[in-house]
């Protein structure tokens, strides 16, 4: 009895991975830029509105990064 072993290609070309890499560079430019506005929004605010939302002006930096 003889045996027939296909080669089967489990990593992406190189094509795809290039392409999967460029989709990937323009997600994370733009949640840096959602981070951004978020940061931008977040410092317009006063101190009293910031205490709303339970945050001081040292928390904006986090709650920007965080989605807040």
């Amino acid at each position: 009895m003889s045996t027939v072993s296909l080669t089967h290609r489990n990593s992406p070309d190189l094509f795809s991975r290039v392409i999967e890499g460029v989709v990937a560079f323009f997600d994370a430019v733009g949640e840096g830029r959602r981070i951004a506005q978020r940061y931008e929004s977040l410092s317009r605010l006063s101190d009293a509105a910031l205490a709303k939302r339970g945050l001081t002006r040292q928390d904006i930096a986090r709650a920007a990064l965080n989605g807040r």
